[in-house]
């Protein structure tokens, strides 16, 4: 059905103003929370916060900033002279992905495939690093994605808008790429066709330099592209022309980075705005021309229709490009899984895909529910999004007009195919911070760049008798903030599917799990369940062989268990999970901290060196702190920041994959006279280094 292109709705999260950001990991030793101190003086206490990146194309608007916002140009950035640059890059390289035997019949792989426009935080004041809450959206479903658009940018904030490294790192460790996005606004939300035409201005000698200027960002900051929305309305074919050709510098240039550009449905080659909901002849050349692909996919406008979409695929195959390189925009910010969508035209049943397609705005997970929302609550809401509301994606139902989730239609993808591999099932968020088993910070966090590599697919469980419920929990962790859990009834055995993967085993192959029985289960015998073939047929189950790993009971604690694989003989492990039975007839409540495969000991990582404060600043009692250091030599997974303090508590302060990091509001603890802060580096199996001591006199 016809709708207006982006309602005031759409926007409300890109033009509210941004208000200084909270500490990560909330308030350091001592420390009043944000909220209780005057807005004054907590802009005070943080004068070295660094925030995501965001830009006008070359001029800037009329007037002043708002309270919270920095007006800057593009066409003025340089790396030399960005003072956050070290707390914006990204660092985990786009890992490359497989396709396993799909988890049932109806999803495909090589047909249609999912852009998501996901808004984090507001365009300005985005905390580079994480936040101080555990309420933030939290993707974790990457499976199923095959691009996701850091979607943001407003006209009293700025256009154009960078990932922050944390989303970058997050989506990179599971295969999925991130784009940038240049929004060019309609004029009821403060657009300016003279922004339009910065963007797309020429030197003396015919050159782009804003071109330039976004595949330098990109590369810089380790993200893969960039998502153009020109909506401002009033231009001419000249205008068209030229953003045609800005478009085609802007490939030329990004190809040999593997940058790639996704074009909005928008302007059409007259200039004006115009929303086809198609490709059709009016805007085929932001797509393609005479030359070949000058995007390399286009998001199609939310008023497409079946015959539209068709059309627009057979023009694409035409044109000698895929016709799965076109979204059919799908807007869900509104109603989530009750929005009404003809899925026939993108997913018809029994044939195959007609395009692929796009949700606008599925951190509707989050949104949707009111203040006070727990990380379980969201991660429930956005488990039956993208698995369906049986929340079994061997099950995913939705064949018909309701609600077709991703697993219906998609198959997930794996990035597990090297040792050694590591998860303790952190989400990125939580409500405390665990080592060890025990809480070494008690405040809420956000940080997507500490996410693990999560099952994807949620949750397959074959059972003889009751099904359990297996959920990602926040009440307790082995490390990190969140651990699996499995409850129910298991007086039959089950078998949870955690992870597909294409991993070598041999005979030194050794699978580990830390493992525990909630205060109210029953003893659990548990089982490490390996398959080293692929299941025969989509849907089927893995061919499991089940190993022993002990019977755990209430009062035991967190144990740790190996499992060699050398029983089952040389091969490949496509499939890692769990079989529990409960014992006593009582029922069972286990928790699993740590899932490991390896060939040999855990390495340890090498410290990192030059651990030193590049930066402090004080206001009202409290300290800021800009910390760097040099990358330790070898693999590392990211870096961990810890606080000693007098008596010989540690608290945990942050961690991030990069070399840089920001500490707010440290305070002095009692007489002590320097802060002494210790940075680590970890490897992929949780083993951390010797740590770099760094010193900071009060």
């Amino acid at each position: 059905m016809p709708q207006e292109p982006f309602p005031l709705s759409r926007r409300r999260v890109v033009l509210a103003g941004a208000g200084a950001a909270a500490a990560l990991f909330g308030p350091p030793l001592g420390a009043a929370p944000a909220a209780a101190r005057p807005p004054s003086a907590a802009a005070e206490a943080a004068p070295l916060q660094p925030y995501a990146s965001y830009w006008f194309p070359d001029s800037l608007p009329d007037g002043t900033p708002g309270d919270g916002v920095t007006w800057r140009s593009l066409l003025a950035w340089t790396p030399q002279a960005d003072r956050d640059l070290a707390f914006n890059t990204a660092t985990v390289p786009l890992a490359r992905r497989f396709t396993p035997v799909a988890a049932n019949t109806t999803a495909r792989g090589g047909q249609a495939g999912i852009s998501a426009l996901a808004a984090f935080d507001h365009t300005a004041g985005n905390p580079s690093q994480g936040s101080a809450t555990a309420d933030r959206y939290t993707p974790t479903h990457w499976a199923y994605l095959d691009e996701l658009v850091f979607w943001g940018g407003s006209s009293g904030e700025g256009l154009i808008v960078a990932p922050s490294a944390p989303v970058v790192d997050a989506a990179h460790r599971n295969g999925v790429p991130v784009l940038g996005t240049v929004f060019l606004p309609p004029a009821a939300y403060g657009g300016r066709l003279r922004w339009t035409r910065d963007l797309v201005q020429k030197d003396t000698a015919g050159r782009f330099p804003l071109a330039a200027k976004l595949v330098e960002v990109a590369g810089t900051y380790g993200f893969d592209g960039w998502f153009i929305n020109a909506e401002t309305d009033g231009g001419d074919a000249a205008l068209a022309a030229d953003m045609q050709a800005f478009l085609r510098a802007l490939r030329a240039a990004g190809t040999g980075r593997g940058l790639r550009i996704t074009w909005y449905d928008a302007m059409d080659r007259d200039g004006r705005v115009g929303w086809q909901g198609a490709l059709n002849s009016r805007n085929q050349t932001f797509f393609q021309d005479a030359h070949g692909p000058v995007a390399d996919t286009m998001f199609v406008d939310f008023r497409w229709s079946a015959q539209r979409l068709a059309d627009s695929g057979r023009l694409a195959e035409q044109l000698g490009r895929s016709r799965y390189a076109l979204w059919a925009g799908v807007d869900v910010e509104s109603a989530g899984w009750d929005t009404a969508t003809d899925w026939d035209a993108i997913l018809p049943a029994g044939r195959d895909h007609v395009v692929s397609y796009g949700f606008y705005r599925p951190d509707w997970t989050l949104n949707h529910r009111p203040e006070g929302r727990t990380p379980g609550q969201f991660h429930a809401a956005d488990d039956r999004f993208w698995s369906g509301e049986g929340l079994d994606p061997t099950r995913p139902g939705g064949t018909g007009g309701g609600w077709r989730a991703p697993a219906t239609a998609v198959a997930d993808r794996s990035t597990l195919d090297a040792l050694p591999f590591g998860t303790s099932f952190n989400t990125g968020h939580g409500l405390r911070w665990y080592d060890d088993g025990a809480a070494v910070s008690d405040a809420p966090w956000h940080h997507l760049g500490l996410q693990d590599r999560l099952p994807a697919r949620r949750w397959v469980v074959r059972a003889q008798g009751q099904r359990p419920d297996v959920t990602l929990d926040f009440e307790d962790a082995w490390r990190g903030g969140s651990s699996l859990r499995v409850r129910g009834d298991l007086a039959e055995p089950a078998t949870v599917e955690l992870y597909t993967a294409r991993l070598p085993a041999g005979g030194a192959t050794t699978v580990d799990l830390v493992h525990r029985a909630d205060a109210e289960s029953g003893p659990v015998t548990v089982e490490v369940a390996v398959a080293l073939r692929e299941p025969a047929a989509p849907g089927e189950p893995a061919p499991f062989a089940c190993l022993p790993a002990g019977t755990i009971a209430p009062g035991d604690g967190w144990r740790r268990t190996s499992v060699r694989l050398g029983p089952l003989g040389p091969g490949t492990l496509h499939a890692l999970g769990v079989r529990l039975t409960g014992r006593g007839g009582t029922p069972v409540a286990w928790r699993l901290g740590l899932l490991a495969v390896r060939d040999g000991d855990a390495a340890i990582p090498a410290a990192p060196t030059g651990a030193a404060v590049t930066d402090a600043a004080t206001a009202g009692g409290a300290t800021a702190l800009r910390l760097s250091w040099r990358r330790a030599p070898g693999p590392v997974r990211h870096y961990e920041v810890s606080r000693h303090l007098p008596g010989g508590a540690v608290r945990f302060l942050g961690g991030t994959c990069g070399t840089a990091f920001h500490l707010p509001g440290l305070r002095r603890a009692g007489t002590e006279p320097a802060a002494v802060l210790r940075i680590r580096a970890v490897g992929e199996l949780f083993t951390a280094s010797e740590p770099a001591v760094i010193r900071h006199s009060w």
